[in-house]
């Protein structure tokens, strides 16, 4: 067979094999390529990262396409003066290095919160932000922290003037003039301590809406910037992209376990149904029965996180979106009352999943390997739901899937193949 294969061209061998073994070339029998059904192959392609729609844009953020905005964003989020302690920046969590993550089991800044940090790449791409989607945009999203006492630690009258005395021109230049802060307290703020509140009560309604919008364009900023930051493509696909193309180079690009554990992915693993497309996340919420760090005081997820949202007021309804009523599609029709987001978490991307231990929304579980075996396993006999249940935190959905010892590899080992580079690039 090697001498009739270095005679004829991989079509007319494809064809001769076609023939003689009655393999149709339409189920992807082609020399070199694994055997993959027409279905395998529509499922293998609508992975690849090339058929990434661009992302979608934001009304709520006039700003999230200028360069300007994203440069002024890029700074601001690597500034450590926006925190009390002058030690935490957005990149001490979100650090370019280590895939815009901290690779903690729970993120740090001033203290230890709950949950571990989110990548941010392709986060651009997602209606809902953070584990439990308690903000609808990235702008809305970069807020967040600055305030958090556990994270920055921060109050917007501080933040406010450290925007004038660091970067006065620059937000002009964007946002118009700032302020006059002369008379303002450093340190008020709605979230702060005691006398921060005190402070932020104190001054007039007026003064409060004009440090507030400073603020809210502070996000702004920051949302142009992380718009640009986005996954290169992987060896998976590299070897998608060469099965589309009928391309016997393909097996070369994974190796046999590899191959074994996509076929598990896009099948008996059923990987795929929440790990769908390009970004290899449905940007849903779901509840898999991950065990909860304290079993007394159960992670209620999106069930608690829909409220938070709707009252936020920076959302995209609120005095500082930049867009109108009609065009907060997501926010006005969000679901409230489905009993499924009890306990249930946003599906993470598995992109460069491999470069980002540990795992789960708080770290729980160290490896891939882990991972895979704790979907392998029936809710019930995993640690630790049956009480998550019977403290009121929702019914795990999934359903037991049976993997060997060596499926388990197999799967854990495919998703190396998913890992590329990290693409800082224009809004």
């Amino acid at each position: 067979m090697g001498v009739v294969a270095s005679r004829l061209g991989p079509a007319l061998l494809a064809a001769v094999l076609a023939v003689v073994g009655g393999i149709g070339i339409a189920e992807g029998a082609i020399w070199g390529i694994e055997r993959w059904t027409a279905d395998e192959r529509e499922l293998i392609a609508s992975l690849r990262l090339n058929q990434l729609a661009p992302a979608p844009a934001d009304p709520s953020n006039r700003y999230e396409r200028l360069p300007a905005a994203a440069e002024l964003g890029r700074r601001l989020f690597n500034d450590v003066r926006f925190s009390r302690n002058q030690a935490v920046a957005c990149a001490s969590c979100h650090a370019p290095d280590k895939q815009f993550q901290d690779g903690l089991p729970l993120g740090k800044g001033m203290g230890t919160g709950s949950r571990r940090a989110m990548p941010i790449m392709g986060a651009a791409h997602s209606p809902w932000l953070f584990w439990d989607g308690r903000k609808d945009s990235l702008w809305s999203q970069a807020l967040g922290p600055l305030e958090d006492a556990v994270e920055h630690g921060g109050n917007r009258a501080r933040y406010a003037h450290v925007m004038q005395a660091h970067y006065r021109a620059d937000y002009e230049a964007l946002f118009g003039p700032l302020p006059d802060l002369a008379r303002l307290p450093q340190d008020a703020g709605p979230l702060g301590d005691g006398a921060e509140r005190a402070a932020w009560a104190a001054m007039a309604p007026a003064a409060r809406e004009q440090v507030s919008r400073v603020f809210a364009n502070m996000g702004k900023a920051i949302a142009a910037y992380e718009r640009g930051l986005s996954y290169g493509p992987s060896r998976f696909d590299r070897y998608a992209q060469a099965v589309v193309a009928n391309d016997p180079s393909a097996q070369q690009v994974l190796s046999a376990q590899e191959l074994k554990g996509l076929r598990l992915f896009i099948g008996k693993g059923q990987c795929i149904t929440c790990h769908s497309g390009p970004l290899l996340s449905d940007q849903h919420f779901h509840n898999t029965g991950v065990p909860p760090l304290d079993r007394s005081r159960p992670d209620r997820g999106r069930a608690a996180a829909t409220a938070k949202v709707q009252r936020d007021e920076f959302n995209c309804l609120g005095p500082f979106s930049d867009a109108n009523p009609q065009q907060c599609q997501e926010l006005r029709f969000m679901v409230t009352d489905d009993p499924k987001l009890e306990a249930a978490f946003k599906t993470p991307s598995l992109r460069n999943v491999a470069l980002r231990p540990p795992y789960m929304h708080a770290g729980q579980f160290a490896s891939l390997d882990e991972v895979v075996a704790h979907y392998a396993k029936s809710p019930a006999a995993v640690a630790g739901v049956s009480e998550l249940a019977s403290a009121g935190a929702g019914h795990a959905e999934r359903k037991p899937i049976r993997l060997s010892a060596q499926e388990i590899s197999d799967l854990a080992v495919f998703l190396g193949a998913l890992s590329g580079p990290v693409v800082e690039g224009k809004p």
